[in-house]
C-alpha cells in the first residue's frame, strides 16, 4: 500500500515484468455499484405476475429449482435484466468519453444529438427496409456517425473546442427532432405508434436475440478503448498538454468520438434512445470516487446500477403496467439535469 497524489493505491504485481497502480477507493465503488447493479437484478427476476424469492431465483440461475422458476428466470426475464446491464454500462463509457473529450459535464450523447440522429437513422430504415434488429442496428449506427461527422465538421476551427461542439450539436439534435417528428407525422398509424414507443427507450420485449450482439459488439468497444490507454485522460487536461506528451490530437478524438457514437448506436438499436443515463453516470461516479478526471469503468458500473434501478422502477412503480424505461430515466435525469445547468451557471 502507498499515497500517489493523495490517493492510496494497490501495486498489482502479476509478473515480475509487469505491474498495475489500481486506485482504492474507485476500485471499491466499482465493486459496491456492481454489487449493487446485481442485488436490484435479482429482485428484478424475482418481482412480477410469477413472484419468487432471491433464494429461489438463485436457485433458478444455478439450474435447479422447479422447471417453472427457471423457465420464468432464465427464458424470459434474465435476457432483460442482462440487457440493462451491457446498455447501462455502454451508456455510461458514451458519456465518459464526450465529457472528457469536451471537457464540460454537458457534453453527452443525448446533449449533444448523436443519440437524435441514432433515432433518425433507425425511423429511415424502418420506412424502407422495415424493422429487423440488423437492419435497425445498421439504421442507428449510420445515423449516429452521420450526426457526428455532421457535428465535428460544423465544430471544427483550428481543431473542436468543447463548447463549441455542444453548441453545435444541441442545434443538430434539436433539428434532427423536427425531422423524426416528420416522419412520424408521414408513416401509417401502427409504424408511428411503434415508433413513438420505441422513441422512449424501452426493454420490453427484449430477448436472447438481442443480447449476443449488443454483448459481443460493446465487448469489442470496450477493448478498443482499452487499447488507446490513457490517451483520453491526457486529451482531458488540453489538447497542448497531451501534443507535449505525443498525443496526435486530432486523430486520437476522432477515433474516440467514432468509439462513443457506436456505443450510443448499440443501445440505441437495441432499447431506443435512452435520455440522461449517459450524462448523468460519469458526473456521479466521478463525484463518489473522487477522482480528478472522468474514469471509465466507474462511469460504466454506475451506468450499469442507474439503468438497472431506472429499469426496476419502470416494471414495478405501476405494476401490472409497465413502462418504458426512458420514462423513468428521463424523469429522474431532467431534475439532475436542472441542477447541473444552475451548478454551470453560477461557475
Amino acid at each position: 500500500m502507498s499515497v500517489d497524489f493523495g490517493r492510496k493505491v494497490v501495486v498489482l504485481r502479476p509478473h515480475r515484468n509487469a505491474s498495475a497502480r489500481v486506485s482504492l477507493r474507485p476500485a471499491l465503488v466499482c465493486v459496491v455499484l456492481v454489487l449493487a447493479a446485481l442485488a436490484v437484478g435479482v429482485l428484478t427476476l424475482g418481482t412480477g405476475e410469477f413472484t419468487l424469492t432471491p433464494a429461489e431465483v438463485l436457485q433458478a440461475l444455478s439450474g435447479e429449482g422447479t422447471r417453472a422458476a427457471r423457465l420464468v428466470v432464465v427464458e424470459w426475464r434474465m435476457p432483460r435484466v442482462l440487457l440493462a446491464l451491457v446498455i447501462g454500462a455502454a451508456l455510461g463509457l458514451a458519456g465518459a468519453v464526450f465529457q472528457a473529450l469536451t471537457r464540460n459535464p454537458l457534453g453527452s450523447p443525448d446533449v449533444i444529438g448523436f443519440s437524435t440522429g441514432a433515432y433518425t437513422g433507425v425511423l429511415i430504415v424502418t420506412v424502407l427496409f422495415g424493422n429487423g434488429y440488423y437492419v435497425v442496428a445498421a439504421g442507428a449506427l449510420a445515423g449516429g456517425l452521420a450526426t457526428a461527422v455532421a457535428v465535428y465538421l460544423l465544430a471544427f476551427k483550428r481543431g473542436v473546442q468543447g463548447f463549441r461542439l455542444i453548441i453545435v450539436g444541441i442545434a443538430i439534435s434539436a433539428m434532427l427532432a423536427s425531422v423524426n417528428q416528420w416522419f412520424i407525422i408521414k408513416v401509417d398509424l401502427q409504424a408511428a405508434f411503434a415508433a413513438l414507443l420505441w422513441g422512449q427507450g424501452s426493454l420490453n420485449g427484449l430477448g436472447w436475440a438481442q443480447v449476443t450482439p449488443v454483448a459481443v459488439t460493446v465487448g469489442v468497444l470496450c477493448l478498443l478503448l482499452i487499447g488507446y490507454g490513457p490517451r483520453l485522460s491526457l486529451l482531458e487536461m488540453g489538447e497542448d498538454a497531451a501534443a507535449a506528451l505525443g498525443v496526435r490530437v486530432e486523430p486520437t478524438r476522432l477515433a474516440y468520438l467514432v468509439i462513443g457514437v457506436a456505443l450510443t448506436a448499440v443501445a440505441t438499436a437495441a432499447a431506443g434512445p435512452i435520455a440522461f443515463v449517459a450524462l448523468a453516470a460519469p458526473q456521479l461516479a466521478q463525484r463518489v470516487t473522487r477522482t480528478p478526471g472522468i474514469a471509465l469503468v466507474p462511469s460504466a458500473a454506475m451506468g450499469a446500477f442507474l439503468l438497472m434501478l431506472s429499469d426496476f422502477l419502470a416494471q414495478r412503480a405501476f405494476a401490472p403496467t409497465q413502462l418504458p424505461v426512458g420514462v423513468v430515466t428521463v424523469s429522474v435525469g431532467g431534475i439532475y439535469f436542472v441542477w447541473l445547468l444552475v451548478r454551470q451557471a453560477r461557475r
